[in-house]
């Protein structure tokens, strides 16, 4: 099967700061079920997968409308894991199980339920323009960084030894990974350099407010709120252009 673009939704069962995090409710459905329709919703996207090593998190997977083709071993879902281990091992299996061979391939995680289906649009087309063997999504952040040493003082850390502008219009625009909301690879890319994060990345921009990546308590009642008002805060946040 030659496929243009394959979705993995990446579920672990395996979460300690929020307890069965991808089948946890979200407004009304498990966390996974939003990334899971989302996907299918575009046309573009010709297979929708869960690479998951929990069997629970695979049923309600299919439940979905999503596939489980097989559970991930155990050596590659505990805490310490590599996330390019395991995707590079998703990739073979298929292949060498069902003659499997995407093109591209785009990782959608359960944790950034504010992804709307414009961001994957946009990487999608980016990559296809661009000829980029990955296209990931951004935020902006703040570009003055600070570590804390084991006393607790501060240092800055993007300034050794050097004196930095004190205006920080001045400054180069800085941006984060923003929770994982869209990573797409070509195949052939990841495979040969086994990391997703390949040669030739080029980034999306995101808009910060939505870039939440559900990794706390904390994080999640943020997300909810954010999810619950969006439309709102759309709407008042582009009353300031």
């Amino acid at each position: 099967m030659k496929e243009k673009l394959l979705a993995i939704i990446p579920a672990r069962g395996g979460s300690k700061r929020i307890p069965n995090k991808n089948i946890r409710n979200f407004f009304g459905k498990p966390l996974i079920a939003h990334t899971i329709l989302q996907a299918k919703e575009n046309s573009f996207i010709d297979r929708v997968v869960v690479d998951t090593d929990s069997p629970k998190i695979a049923a309600i997977a299919k439940k979905y409308g999503a596939e489980a083709p097989f559970l991930r071993p155990k050596r590659l879902a505990a805490d310490k894991a590599s996330v390019n281990d395991s995707a590079v091992y998703f990739l073979k299996r298929l292949k060498k199980e069902e003659g499997c061979e995407p093109e591209y391939v785009i990782f959608l995680h359960t944790t950034s339920p504010l992804r709307e289906q414009k961001d994957i649009n946009e990487c999608w087309e980016f990559i296809k323009e661009s000829g980029a063997t990955t296209v990931l999504t951004v935020c902006s952040t703040h570009p003055r960084l600070y570590y804390l040493d084991a006393q607790n003082k501060i240092i800055l850390a993007n300034s050794p030894g050097g004196k930095l502008p004190s205006n920080v219009q001045q400054w180069r625009k800085a941006y984060i990974l923003n929770g994982c909301f869209v990573y797409i690879v070509k195949t052939s890319a990841l495979l040969k350099e086994k990391d997703i994060f390949t040669s030739d990345t080029r980034a999306v921009i995101c808009d910060k407010w939505r870039s939440v990546d559900l990794d706390t308590p904390e994080d999640w009642v943020l997300a909810e709120y954010l999810y619950k008002h969006k439309d709102k805060l759309t709407k008042e946040i582009k009353s300031f252009k």
